[in-house]
């Protein structure tokens, strides 16, 4: 039974019911995992006591199968620190909406994953399971290190910019971002309201879509729908930053596959960027995001400003110094690309992108640049990390769709699509196999 960790969140749900093994057993062999290799990862704030669970959690959906929820998400029970010393020990007497739901549906919440200071871009001690000496990514290293290393099938992020897609495709897992405002934020810290928004992390999209389906109330969840693309644009990020030689090839490779698939796949994105092309909309997230952090974050900079990191410090002073009218411009620049993009989506079944400019790198001291995400998540949209390649030096390369707003379903049934017809599937690597 030991080796139970390597299968997705489903595939355990159906070896469950199938009677070739129960939730105790699967629980035991992800807790395995974790006491094998957690001293080099460090992807968890707290665990969960190994003590039994009830009977009914075992006949909900999820039958018990174990979860990780990131530490900017309350658990009740469950230290809740939000990756600052500010909050060290505070412990929430209530579940996040997304953690409730969840534990009703019979998921057992096997403990809280590290974040970066909350949620920005200070990291934690997370090491990168392809590589202990590189990044995870950020903020939700914890979740994406926890699921690439077996310890987990399944775990929550949230993103503001960056914080589900870059980690994912950094530590070769299946990273989703549902549509802002999909599903309820109560319990869950905000960063920037009006751009945060719920993930999951996994190592297979059927996981990713069984969960959404069941948080989503589908009418059916049995077999979560899969279809290929008809259409899909092609942007391969130089608009929005510095990309790497071999992600933009690994972006034409992916277009020169679809291609082969029978899918139409377009490049040219200028109706979509408009006049003022993909870096003002990086730096429109930038700015908003600053705003917003402002707002969210004014408690902890007034009263305990000596304890937060030079780059939250700076981020929150940057948005004190945007005025209400500059804020307004900011969000009527976003209208405007938003309607340039709904008219777009209208065309093409998904965006194909990089999720991120290029392999993990070096280091555990920051997380990575987040410029490929930012304008997505400025727009609201949804979005998933495949892991479809591998670098020069054998670390995951990562590529993102992005879907039209409130299609997360039809989203998550394109990228499954794909990874099934390109294997473009998360796996746990060696030594932790």
């Amino acid at each position: 039974m030991s080796s139970l960790y390597r299968l997705g969140l489903t595939a355990m749900r159906d070896a469950i019911a199938r009677g070739e093994c129960s939730a105790d057993d699967v629980w035991l062999s992800c807790r395995g995992q974790i006491e094998r290799h957690e001293p080099a990862v460090r992807a968890w704030r707290q665990l969960w006591p190994e003590a039994g669970f009830e009977a009914e959690v075992r006949k909900g959906a999820l039958r018990g199968l174990p979860i990780g929820v990131k530490d900017t998400i309350d658990v009740c029970g469950l230290r809740a620190e939000r990756g600052s010393a500010i909050w060290q020990g505070r412990t929430p007497q209530a579940d996040a909406a997304c953690v409730s739901a969840l534990k009703q549906l019979g998921a057992r919440v096997m403990g809280k994953t590290v974040t970066t200071e909350f949620a920005y871009f200070t990291p934690g001690a997370t090491a990168n399971p392809h590589r202990l000496t590189h990044t995870p990514g950020g903020s939700s290293s914890g979740s994406a290190a926890a699921v690439a290393a077996g310890m987990v099938p399944l775990a929550l992020g949230s993103q503001t910019a960056a914080s589900v897609i870059r980690p994912a495709a950094y530590c070769g897992v299946v990273g989703y971002v549902a549509t802002v405002g999909n599903h309820a934020s109560r319990g869950i810290m905000p960063l920037a309201h009006s751009l945060d928004s719920l993930g999951f992390l996994a190592r297979d999209v059927a996981d990713v879509q069984y969960v959404q389906a069941l948080l989503g109330r589908a009418a059916s969840t049995a077999e979560p729908p899969k279809r290929p693309p008809q259409a899909v644009l092609a942007i391969d990020g130089s608009a929005f930053g510095t990309v790497a030689p071999e992600m933009l090839a690994l972006h034409q490779r992916a277009v020169d596959t679809l291609r082969a698939c029978g899918v139409q796949v377009e490049c040219d994105a200028s109706e979509l960027l408009g006049a003022e092309g993909g870096l003002a909309w990086v730096e429109a997230h930038r700015r908003l995001m600053a705003y917003e952090a402002a707002q969210t974050l004014a408690f902890e900079y007034d009263t305990h400003r000596d304890q937060l990191s030079p780059a939250l410090s700076a981020l929150i002073e940057e948005g004190l110094a945007i005025d209400g009218e500059q804020y307004d411009a900011l969000r009527t620049q976003r209208d405007s690309a938003l309607a340039r993009f709904v008219l777009v989506m209208r065309r093409y079944d998904a965006i194909l992108a990089p999720a991120a400019p290029g392999a993990a790198p070096e280091g555990l001291a920051a997380t990575g640049r987040p410029d490929q995400s930012r304008p997505w998540q400025w727009l609201g949209a949804p979005q998933v990390t495949l892991p479809a390649g591998v670098s020069s030096c054998g670390l995951p390369l990562g590529l993102q769709l992005i879907g039209a707003h409130r299609n997360d379903h039809v989203l998550l049934g394109l990228a499954r699509w794909i990874q099934d017809e390109l294997g473009w599937r998360g796996r746990v690597p060696q030594p932790f196999d």
